[in-house]
């Protein structure tokens, strides 16, 4: 666990320390898009965040080789470097995209073709566990077209949630922090070794969107762009494909029938090809519901709008803070609800605690709709958001002035003056001329 630890620090670190010159760079390069109509921010900010994230990666796993029991990952497995090299080609694409808008068909291509050299080099699904029938093991060409599936799917739903400041990378970082609990149980709990790269790629991931986070939090400094949401896309995409195809379902099960009931023996067997939907399962619901959609309204799916989930949290009232962390709430509810069932599926608690946890947060998706009213003696002692329209609008006048609200005075267009009057015409330049002129 402290080389764990180390790897992530390192790759935090790194992170972090890249994107303030990144950022620089970004400005310089002329990586700052105007604002869409689909944006949520109003100022033009850099993007090509993604460099610092991929500088955070080769960290990682350059410490990570260097590390007495994690070199065992680099020496009796090839998946590190399937890893890198399918990480390289899709944030070099991404990094293209950030400043010259590539087409979404050529990403779609560059996507299938980063996920066809991770097969090449062994990061592939040799057999999937089915409920009710057993492992399944799959030919070559079926878990090569289930991997770069899954690849892309992956990536897409990523890339799809970024949409709010800190939002894919915080929804990332909780993904991969309940996998990493998984993968570690794996392989320490049941010895099962060839759980050792996907508990690697968790915590470098992590790492990643830990060191991000702090620039890309609301107000965001710089964008991480599909440079880097693709990327964090396909890392999580890794480590998913490493532990779902690569550990042998029966090791699982016979380590199961020691420590469980009958009625719970195979569950370990299922967690791995559950856990990997459950981690992307709001950005997949996003994805879904956008090509739906779009296809609905006769749009390419690849079209963008604003009628994302996070887009949907702000027009229910929500401010942009609560929005990210609504979305935190649901992924951090559904990713380690799961890893706790999959530890403890014997008792009602868990069951229970999802379900209590669930109800609170259907009440805070609800919340602007149930904003609590003060009465109107109590109106002075509440923020302006718990008073009456009315109030609140008269108090917000006051704070920003010192005074009574004045009330507006129409004035025509003209050319504003050195002391703040308005040129309405050739006579504004004298506004008491007549007046003067009655006096005499």
């Amino acid at each position: 666990m402290r080389e764990y630890l180390l790897t992530l620090c390192v790759t935090v670190a790194v992170t972090y320390l890249l994107t303030g010159p990144v950022r620089k760079f970004a400005i310089a390069a002329g990586a700052m898009p105007e604002i869409r109509a689909r944006d949520v921010h109003r100022e033009p900010t850099p993007r090509l965040g993604g460099i610092a994230m991929f500088g955070g990666l080769c960290a990682g796993l350059l410490v990570a080789d260097h590390l007495t029991n994690l070199n065992g990952v680099f020496e009796l497995s090839n998946e590190p470097r399937a890893l890198l090299s399918g990480a390289a080609l899709i944030w070099l694409i991404g990094v293209l995209d950030d400043k010259f808008e590539i087409d979404a068909l050529i990403k779609l291509g560059a996507q299938m073709i980063s996920a066809g050299v991770m097969v090449m080099q062994g990061l592939t699904i040799l057999w999937i566990p089915v409920p009710f029938i057993g492992t399944v093991a799959l030919t070559q060409w079926q878990g090569n077209l289930l991997t770069v599936a899954l690849v892309v799917i992956t990536i897409n739903a990523v890339n799809f949630v970024d949409g709010l400041d800190g939002l894919a990378a915080g929804m990332v970082c909780i993904a991969a922090a309940a996998f990493f609990m998984y993968a570690y149980r794996i392989w320490f709990g049941y010895g099962i070794e060839a759980a050792a790269p996907a508990t690697l790629f968790a915590a470098i991931l992590m790492g990643m969107c830990l060191g991000f986070l702090p620039h890309n939090m609301h107000p965001a400094r710089i964008f991480m762009g599909d440079s880097g949401s693709m990327l964090i896309g396909l890392v999580l995409a890794a480590a998913a494909i490493s532990i779902t195809g690569q550990v042998d379902p029966d090791a699982l099960a016979l380590y199961a029938q020691g420590e469980r009931n009958a009625t719970h023996a195979m569950l370990p067997v299922f967690i791995p090809l559950i856990l990997p939907l459950t981690i992307i399962a709001i950005p997949m619901a996003d994805l879904i519901l956008a090509i739906v959609r779009r296809t609905w309204k006769g749009q390419s799916p690849f079209a963008a709008d604003r009628g994302h989930l996070h887009h949907r949290l702000l027009e229910l009232g929500h401010s942009h803070s609560r929005a990210v962390l609504i979305m935190y709430f649901w992924s951090g509810l559904i990713a380690f609800g799961t890893v706790a069932y999959s530890v403890h599926s014997a008792t009602m608690w868990i069951v229970l605690a999802i379900a209590a946890l669930s109800a609170v947060g259907l009440i805070l998706l609800l919340l602007p709709r149930f904003t609590p009213r003060a009465p109107r003696w109590a109106e002075s002692l509440v923020p302006p958001r718990y008073r009456h329209a009315e109030r609140a609008a008269e108090a917000a006048a006051q704070d920003t002035s010192g005074q009574e609200p004045e009330p507006a005075r129409p004035v025509a267009a003209g050319v504003s003056g050195v002391n703040g009057a308005t040129a309405v015409g050739p006579r504004s330049r004298f506004p008491d001329r007549r007046k003067a002129e009655s006096t005499r």
